[in-house]
């Protein structure tokens, strides 16, 4: 079961009796979480740049960082779902496997923003890469 720590004082265990949906879930919240405090910095920089806080711009900006960490944790646990199925399927836990899950997941993502064949073939081709590119990143370390 995937268990995700935040600054080693919170430890939230997800445990939905699939390790499939675990994995899921997991980089739902991660991602979401990580989409929720850029959206918070950002939205805190223009209130200090403006110089006023109004109850509008506060239920804006709350709504932006649910919108925003909605969507991420949307993305990434499609994309952890995608690598884990491959992962499953091939039999093997390897590079390739996020490669293929990035790329369907680019694909996915890209064909629900209604764009053409071609646009979703590019945006597979960039989702492979950047998964790859991570994956390989992650060896290093």
């Amino acid at each position: 079961m995937p268990r995700t720590s935040i600054n080693g004082k919170v430890n939230l265990a997800v445990d939905l009796g699939d390790p499939f949906l675990n994995h899921v879930v997991d980089g739902f919240f991660k991602i979401g979480a990580v989409a929720v405090g850029k959206v918070a910095v950002e939205e805190t920089y223009h209130v200090v740049a403006r110089g006023s806080v109004s109850k509008k711009n506060f239920e804006h900006s709350l709504k932006k960082m649910c919108k925003e960490g909605a969507y991420w944790g949307a993305v990434a646990g499609l994309y952890v779902g995608m690598e884990y199925g491959v992962e499953r399927v091939r039999g093997t836990r390897d590079w390739k496997n996020a490669m293929v899950g990035g790329a369907l997941t680019g694909a996915l993502v890209s064909a629900v923003g209604n764009n053409n064949r071609d646009k979703i073939v590019l945006d597979a081709i960039t989702g492979g890469a950047v998964a790859t590119a991570a994956e390989f990143i992650s060896y290093l370390t």
